[in-house]
């Protein structure tokens, strides 16, 4: 009978006889697995890291105010029954700050009556008169009929998590101070008008003629030197908070910065996601307090 051969196992060269394989390096596979690992691991997390600054940078959405039906506002946000006769009314839309409502000019209240044409294309005489006799004189009731007044424009801007402090211009800088005496009433009130860089937006005029306008992200009140860099620090969007009555001020050069209150002073900041002290950026547009 022959005698069968144990078969040699590649995995046992010692024990078999077998010289082990020399030219290649002991590990390589397992360091080029690393390697690969290692790479891996840096590419996410540098991944990760971009996507976070750009989520940061990345401005918080904001709502807009849903338009209230005729015959009711919403508290805090401006109504006009018509527009200013100077021009300076704010925009009308669904901005957070103001609403539409459809109404009568005093032009076409007082405009004349003009009789409508025959059949032959002449127009046919109101009143029948007889030769020699004066005429009849128009109805006092059409005549003196009395122009519709402008809505007033002039708001006063309180806080939301400090009720009872409301915008306040001192020294010529903006601060969250409590009502005194009728000086500070005015000073506390504010003539809403159109943007003046963006006319769907908004500016706050004081009492003397100035604008409220941020410079160095410090809320100030100025006077308008007819730059375009002061017309775009003086407009400011309005953006829905989410409650009923409040809104947020958005600057129209720094889109992502809204006004705030700090230490009771305004200031522009930025405004995101990973905002925190949320209510100091809200605000309640309620009746002039002078």
């Amino acid at each position: 009978m022959t005698e069968e051969k144990p078969r040699l196992i590649p995995t046992q060269p010692w024990e078999n006889g077998w010289a082990p394989d020399t030219s290649r390096v002991p590990g390589t596979r397992r360091l080029w697995m690393a390697g690969t690992l290692a790479l891996s691991v840096v590419a996410a997390c540098v991944t990760a890291i971009i996507v976070t600054e750009r989520q940061a940078e990345q401005p918080a959405p904001v709502a807009k105010a849903p338009l209230p039906s005729p015959g009711s506002t919403y508290p805090g946000l401006l109504t006009y029954a018509s527009p200013s006769a100077t021009g300076d009314a704010p925009p009308s839309g669904k901005s957070g700050l103001s609403s539409a409502q459809p109404t009568t000019s005093a032009a076409t209240a007082d405009a004349p009556v003009v009789p409508a044409p025959d059949a032959k294309g002449s127009a046919s005489a109101a009143v029948s008169e007889a030769p020699g006799k004066p005429a009849a004189s128009p109805s006092p009731s059409k005549s003196s009929a009395a122009p519709a007044k402008p809505a007033s424009t002039a708001r006063s801007v309180e806080s939301v998590n400090y009720p009872g402090r409301y915008w306040h211009v001192s020294n010529g800088l903006v601060k969250l101070d409590e009502v005194r005496g009728s000086e500070s009433r005015e000073d506390s009130t504010f003539d809403v008008v159109k943007g003046l860089s963006n006319s769907s937006c908004y500016s706050f005029k004081t009492n003397d003629g100035k604008y409220l306008r941020h410079r160095d992200f410090i809320l100030r009140a100025e006077r308008n030197d007819g730059s375009s860099l002061f017309k775009q620090d003086a407009t400011f969007c309005g953006g829905y908070s989410g409650y009923t009555g409040e809104a947020m001020l958005t600057s129209v050069n720094y889109p992502n910065y809204a006004l705030r209150h700090k230490n009771f002073q305004l200031r522009l900041d930025p405004y995101g996601y990973n905002t925190t002290n949320r209510q100091d950026f809200f605000f309640r547009l309620v009746a002039p307090l002078a």
